[in-house]
């Protein structure tokens, strides 16, 4: 296992490289960050010339990127345009939005894995029906229909909510942003550990298991619950990273001022270093995340051995 865990984090440097160069390379080809510098009025040479040698825009590609990463690896991500350190930034937004992750992720296990078990020993029957089209209205439904619905009813004509979070809210305040944020998620869960329950159900081991007499609780837990969850541990590890940065919409929608949001508004000021010094930071995210769930599978699988 130690092996396999060193193997893996050598195999992530050269993969946390390619996709930083190649988040740089796209965030400074197709933007003009001086334009963005400028406003809606174009700058003139000289001031376009200063900029440019002040933020290290006139250097080439490769020796501003080369620059970024050994900054980035003293824990300089940057200056913002505005003067002000990408990490100041992190600081603000990182924290509500892993709040707002874990509030999805939990209703995502809680609520899709217990609809998957339920609807996969049922299946064929009224409630497995009605949670499949239930899953398929919130697939596609657009995430900001969902956000925008439940913030008008709950939020303007209930006032069982606040229609917009503050910065500090607690995970109780984040519970209605981060069901509209796992909504979709959400539903996929549902109806992978529906589709993995159904198929091991027929396994001979559970066969085996219930003849054997044990309790249908502990076969179900116990055996094929466990059996059925490599799947649907696989797409939850991948959707840590995909929820954080992809938070946008309903982080504009509740007006919560985090990782979504900062790029959003880095993505329109054309704001390359905030850009670039958030997606970094997902990037770590996402590599940590499917490091993890690698080592899980062991865990739910003994006969997972990793060399």
């Amino acid at each position: 296992m130690g092996r396999y865990v060193v193997r893996r984090l050598l195999q992530m440097i050269p993969v946390f490289v390619g996709a930083t160069l190649l988040i740089f390379v796209m965030v400074n080809v197709m933007g003009d960050p001086v334009a963005g510098l400028c406003g809606e009025r174009a700058c003139d040479t000289a001031t376009a010339a200063q900029l440019k040698r002040e933020f290290g825009l006139d250097k080439p590609l490769w020796q501003q990127y080369a620059t970024y990463m050994a900054n980035v690896f003293t824990g300089d991500f940057g200056t913002a345009f505005n003067g002000q350190p990408v990490t100041e930034l992190m600081g603000a937004a990182f924290p509500v939005t892993i709040r707002l992750t874990v509030v999805a992720i939990v209703l995502e296990i809680v609520i899709g894995i217990t609809l998957g078990v339920v609807t996969g020993l049922r299946r064929g029957r009224p409630v497995d029906t009605t949670v499949l089209l239930l899953t398929l209205v919130v697939i596609s439904v657009p995430t900001f229909v969902t956000g925008l619905l439940l913030q008008l009813l709950l939020g303007v004509t209930w006032g069982w909510i606040r229609p917009s979070v503050p910065p500090e809210a607690s995970f109780d305040e984040l519970i209605v942003p981060g069901l509209v944020l796992a909504s979709v998620s959400l539903a996929y869960v549902t109806r992978l550990t529906r589709t993995s329950i159904a198929e091991n159900r027929r396994a001979d081991y559970v066969r085996t298991a219930v003849a054997k007499g044990l309790p249908r609780r502990r076969v179900v837990v116990r055996h094929l619950l466990r059996n059925s969850l490599i799947p649907v541990v696989t797409f939850i590890g991948t959707d840590i990273g995909a929820l954080m940065g992809g938070a946008i919409v309903t982080e504009r929608i509740f007006n919560i001022h985090g990782v979504g949001y900062q790029l959003y508004q880095g993505i329109l000021r054309q704001n390359t270093q905030t850009v670039v010094g958030f997606v970094t930071v997902l990037v770590l995210v996402f590599l940590v995340a499917n490091l993890l769930v690698d080592l899980l599978y062991a865990v739910l699988d003994p006969r997972i051995r990793y060399a």
